[in-house]
Order: C-alpha cells, then sequence, then structure tokens
C-alpha cells in the first residue's frame, strides 16, 4: 500500500494536517515519535489569541488571520476553547495610551469580530480588575481573546483524523526518508523497537523543533533549513486574585507578561523568550527566566509574588523559521511552508514556526502546498466543521453543563463541569449506561476507571503523564497516592495495547 501522506510530528500542525488531508479524501499516516502533543503543543500559554503585541512588529497578516480564527477555534470546540477578558493596565514610564487604544482599536477591527465584546476603558480604582494591583495604575483597557487547552485540541484533530481514515501512530520514530522510483520509503521504529516500512507519495515534515533534525538525519539533507528555538517558560502559582479577568502586564524590556486564572487553585504566570541551544526535548527553566516573570508580575501588583508562590513550572520550545532576527521577540512567529520538489521526485513539505492560533489555516495552506500531486483531493472544509464532541453552539455551554449534571446526579458539580470542559458531547458516550458510582469502576481521585479507559482506547493515553499532564491537568490537583495508584493501573496494559495497535 502507498499512502498519500507520511506526515512526521503529532503536534498540532501535524495533527491539524492529518485531520485536513483526511477529510478530503488522502490516505495518511502519521508518526509521533512520543505522545500526541508531548512538545511544544502541551507547552503554550493557552491562548487562541491575535497576538496583539505582534502589531508592533508589523505582523499585519499573521494578527489578522489569527483574529479571524479565534471564532472559527470557538465554534469548532467550545467545550475547550472559551472567551476570555484581558486587562492592560496603563504603565506611565511605557508606552503612551493613545498607542495602546489605537493597538487595541485594530485588534478590535482587524479581524472582523463578531461574537466577541470589545475593548473597554477600564478605572482601576473603582473596578474590581483594580483591587489586586498598586494604587499607582489607575487606568487601563479590558478586551477579548480566547482559552484553549492546548493538549487537547490536538488530541481532538488526531481523534478526528483517525474517524476520517488516518493512521495515527504514536512512540513510533520515523528513522530513515528516501525518495525510490517517485515515491518515499521510511522506516518506522514502534514503541517495541521493531522496524516497519511504509511507503507514501509525499512527505509532511512536521516535527516542530526537530523539523531540522528530521532534514539532515533523516531525509538525508547535507543543507537543512534552520529553525530558530526559542524558549518559552511558564509558572503556575497560587491563585493571585479571585476575579475571572486576566491580566497583561507591559515590561520595561518591551516584552509582556499575562498572568491568568488557571484551574481553579492557580494563577498561569508567562512567558518568556529565550534562544535554546540544547536538546529540544528537554528545556528547562532556568533561574533567570523566574526571576524574569515574578519581578514582572510583581511590579504591578500590591502583593509580592516570589518563589515560595510556585507550585509548578513548563517549558516548551517554539521552531521559529531563522530569519536572522537579532532577538528572540523579534523573531517572527508567522510559519514557513517549504516544498521541496526535485524534477520526478516525491515531494516534501517542511513545516517551520506557526502559532496554535492558527494551527487550522496552516493546515489549508499545507494542503493549497500538494493540491498539484493530489488533484483529486477534496476541498477545504475544516473552517465550519466541529471537532469531536464540539457539536453545539458555544452560547450553550452552561446549559449543557447543567443537563449533564441532571443526567448524573450522582456525580460532584465540579466534576460534571470538568468531564464536560473535556469532552463535551462526548461524555454521554463516555457514561453510556453508568447509573451509579460504582458503574465508574476504580477511582483515582477524581478520575474514573471509566474515564482512563476511554484515554486508552480513544486518546492514545499509554502512561499516568499522559493523563495527568496532557489530556488533563489533574496532576496540580491529585494527591499523590492516587497518582501512582493511576501509574500502577497503567503500566502493565500499556505496552499490551501499543503493541497490539503496532501490528494492526
Amino acid at each position: 500500500m502507498i499512502y498519500d501522506l507520511f506526515i512526521i510530528g503529532g503536534g498540532v500542525n501535524g495533527c491539524g494536517i492529518a485531520r485536513d488531508a483526511s477529510g478530503r479524501g488522502l490516505k495518511v499516516f502519521l508518526a509521533e515519535q512520543g505522545d500526541i502533543a508531548s512538545g511544544t503543543s502541551s507547552a503554550s500559554t493557552k491562548l487562541i489569541h491575535g497576538g496583539l503585541r505582534y502589531l508592533e512588529h508589523y505582523e499585519f497578516r499573521l494578527v489578522r488571520e489569527a483574529l479571524i480564527e479565534r471564532e472559527v477555534l470557538l465554534n469548532a470546540a467550545p467545550h475547550i476553547i472559551w472567551p476570555l477578558r484581558f486587562v492592560l493596565p496603563h504603565h506611565k514610564g511605557l508606552r503612551a495610551w493613545p498607542i495602546l487604544r489605537l493597538g487595541l482599536f485594530l485588534y478590535d477591527h482587524l479581524g472582523g469580530r463578531k461574537v466577541l465584546p470589545g475593548t473597554r476603558s477600564v478605572d482601576l480604582h473603582t473596578d474590581v480588575t483594580g483591587q489586586p494591583l498598586k494604587e499607582s495604575f489607575s487606568r487601563g483597557y479590558e478586551y477579548s481573546d480566547c482559552w484553549v487547552e492546548d493538549a487537547r485540541l490536538v488530541v481532538l484533530n488526531a481523534r478526528d483524523a483517525e474517524a476520517r481514515g488516518a493512521v495515527i501512530r504514536t512512540r513510533t520514530k520515523c528513522t530513515s526518508a528516501r525518495r525510490v522510483d517517485g515515491v518515499w520509503e521510511l522506516t518506522i521504529s514502534g514503541p517495541d523497537g521493531s522496524e516497519d516500512k511504509i511507503r507514501a507519495s509525499a512527505l509532511i515534515n512536521a516535527a516542530g523543533p526537530w523539523v531540522s533534525q528530521v532534514l539532515g538525519a533523516v531525509v538525508g539533507r547535507n543543507d537543512p533549513d534552520k529553525i530558530r528555538m526559542v524558549k518559552g517558560s511558564h509558572l503556575v502559582v497560587d491563585k493571585l486574585y479571585e476575579h475571572d479577568r486576566c491580566y497583561i502586564f507591559q515590561n520595561a524590556d518591551g516584552r509582556i507578561c499575562f498572568a491568568i486564572p488557571y484551574e481553579q487553585d492557580f494563577t498561569l504566570i508567562g512567558t518568556t523568550d529565550e534562544d535554546h541551544k540544547g536538546d529540544p526535548g528537554k528545556p528547562q527553566i532556568s533561574e533567570a527566566e523566574t526571576d524574569y516573570m515574578l519581578r514582572s508580575v510583581s511590579e504591578y501588583f500590591k502583593k509580592p509574588v516570589t518563589r515560595g508562590n510556585v507550585r509548578w513550572a513548563y517549558s516548551g520550545i517554539r521552531p521559529l523559521y531563522d530569519d536572522g532576527a537579532s532577538k528572540a521577540q523579534e523573531a517572527t512567529r508567522d510559519y514557513v511552508l517549504k516544498l521541496d520538489h526535485p524534477d520526478g521526485g516525491a515531494p516534501l513539505l517542511s513545516v517551520f514556526g506557526g502559532k496554535i492560533t492558527t494551527f487550522r489555516k496552516l493546515a489549508e495552506s499545507a494542503m493549497d502546498k500538494v493540491e498539484p500531486f493530489f488533484p483529486k483531493m477534496g476541498k477545504p472544509w475544516t473552517k465550519s466543521a466541529a471537532l469531536p464532541g464540539g457539536d453545539f453552539p458555544f452560547a450553550d455551554v452552561e446549559s449543557r453543563i447543567a443537563d449533564l449534571g441532571r443526567m448524573f446526579p450522582f456525580l460532584e458539580p465540579d466534576n460534571v463541569r470538568r468531564l464536560f470542559r473535556a469532552y463535551g458531547t462526548d461524555v454521554e458516550t463516555m457514561l453510556k449506561g453508568v447509573t451509579s458510582l460504582a458503574d465508574l469502576g476504580r477511582c483515582f481521585g477524581v478520575l474514573s476507571e471509566r474515564e482512563v479507559e476511554w484515554l486508552k482506547r480513544k486518546e492514545w493515553a499509554r502512561t499516568a503523564d499522559d493523563i495527568l499532564w496532557r489530556r488533563s491537568k489533574l496532576g496540580l490537583h491529585m494527591a499523590k497516592e492516587d497518582q501512582q495508584a493511576l501509574q500502577s493501573y497503567m503500566t502493565p496494559g500499556a505496552e499490551a495495547i501499543e503493541l497490539k495497535r503496532a501490528g494492526e
């Protein structure tokens, strides 16, 4: 069998392309060397946003595209994406308030906003959002963007791709790719070390931080295009305030820092921009980054935020196209698609950069690039299509949660909300036949055996970390003994399930 597309990389770009291509009738094989969304795509600031600060770098096309995508994605996955309001305090020593207002005017109108509310001025001395801030901040602006459960977005794209015929293999590494007789011959290594040969008409390199390594070590190019690896780190600290708004703070170095309500009990602080030279799979937050973020938010909050407030930290690598920018924060966040098609050779498309907000448009652009090689493939379709569990209007979220609570009255209200926010309408399928707590099977804190088995069967979860830190963030909430019990539960069956998939 010859597949149409072989995709390297199970991040948001790879899974988004797999979904789009499968929906157009192409035969797709995707290989991810780790877990779905185990790299950059689970280490974002978790925002669906236009990128207000990119306006200063004149990236108007990128900002416009991202602003339009906010509402497209909100409609596609209203269970894992929802609107947020951000407060931007005016710092008298930094950007002048007319400049801020102009930027927000462009932000409101550049993308044809339809459902999200626009910008409003805020008196920080009287508004609830001013209470946690220092008295010196008196004026601010409040505008809209959206939140996303980033790793879940990737998993839902993979699920939709598989439902449309794609083969998705996790913990499977592509070790060699060569053009032979007009097609790609690829060698993949499974989780048990066994090797398979795959043939495909076209190869898409969506390996994120490893994209240059794939071009060199896997494809065998002597002059691979370069990426600029920029590390972005985040801190999760004890909840800093009680209201539901977010903050975007200006820093003296021209960067910004977010403070966002996170997982009910915490506040997410981020992010940094720091060039990374090490292993792209093992980024670690530095002492300097920690100090930078704590100092940035403490400039604004009445009560200083210290290391004693930190409960977790994570870092990710942004694989940006190396455009020669002098500073990490100035490197373009736009995506670059490079097509390599020597005479008579099978096409290779490499994906550089991109934002989680624009993954769907990136996938469409990728399809435009390969369309000449697949003239019979279908037309664009994802703009109006729901992701799994998202087949309902975003305005109905609260009523749907209430309905679910009535359907399963033995579940705690907070758990009902968590389940719906993770799985949307798929919760009813997951809990089919459940009439009591006993029907859920063994419990690991709020996590039930029924849910764990769903994650194993439907979402490629193989380890406790897959569930606790990517399919969810329950690792922040669950007791250590429950986490250890989950680890023990997952270990015996993990290898057998993966081997079964590899043999299919």
